[in-house]
């Protein structure tokens, strides 16, 4: 490894601990270092990083409290085996099966997790600027919101927020304080809007107070955040779900056919 000159540290302001575990960081998420692999001794990466031994052991312990390593002092420290999922967004957007569970739910099963959900909130909200523009609402015009916690192992995995136009759910399921069953694409159509079209915004962001609570973040890693709009017929827009996850711990994949 070719040690940066001072001239180039100096672009990086971060201490020397944050930069070990964003190298060490950047080479679980890649696979370089494969889940259940041990890291390098704490000799190699004194040697690799010109750092003392207490810098490498802060540099770890970031990496324990963000979930992408176990290990105690005094022991081998390893990549854990679930260090980072996929998402395929385009999954959420079907509905389940009658008397089956939500695709999302299959999907974890079937990747040897288990998953569930709590409902947060349900009622008559002041949206977002973003999501209140992509549903056409006028400024200080409410719409509902439906906001849940997902979790995965556990652990809470992401923070759903789900904004509807009050003229199309007023007195529907979609305004009680429970969960839809089958979930809100099947209830949307059983209402007259059926999906047609959904169009995502992934951004990066720092995270807020209230998702560093909710999602236990640790420190001031970035969380992606979804802007879902979803249309119906006539490109109407009938839902938009703002979804946020720990960036680290997650990556989003899509599919797209080559455009003719």
């Amino acid at each position: 490894m070719t040690l940066p000159t001072p001239d180039e540290e100096t672009l990086d302001r971060r201490s020397l601990h944050a930069r070990i575990a964003a190298d060490l960081r950047d080479e679980i998420m890649s696979g370089d270092l494969a889940p259940g692999a041990k890291l390098p001794s704490t000799i190699h990466l004194k040697a690799r990083f010109d750092a003392s031994s207490a810098t490498v052991q802060k540099a770890l312990q970031l990496l324990k409290d963000e979930r992408l390593v176990v290990g105690r002092a005094g022991a081998a420290v390893t990549v854990r085996e679930n260090r980072q999922r996929t998402i395929r967004p385009a999954g959420s957007l079907a509905s389940a099966p009658a008397g089956g569970s939500y695709p999302w739910l299959t999907h974890a099963a079937q990747h040897g997790t288990t998953a569930h959900s709590t409902l947060l909130e349900v009622g008559e909200a002041a949206p977002p600027a973003d999501v209140a523009a992509v549903l056409g609402l006028q400024s200080g015009e409410s719409a509902l919101l439906r906001r849940q916690l997902l979790h995965i192992d556990g652990e809470p995995a992401e923070l759903v927020s789900s904004y509807y136009p009050l003229a199309i759910v007023h007195g529907t399921p979609l305004a009680e304080d429970r969960k839809i069953k089958g979930g809100a694409p099947t209830l949307l159509t059983r209402i007259g809007y059926p999906p047609r079209l959904s169009v995502d915004r992934v951004a990066a962001r720092v995270p807020t107070q209230e998702q560093c609570r909710t999602l236990r973040l640790p420190g001031d890693l970035p969380v992606l955040r979804t802007l879902r709009t979803v249309f119906s017929d006539g490109e109407r827009p009938v839902e938009a779900t703002v979804m946020v996850k720990a960036g680290h711990l997650y990556e989003l994949r899509y599919e797209f056919t080559p455009e003719a």
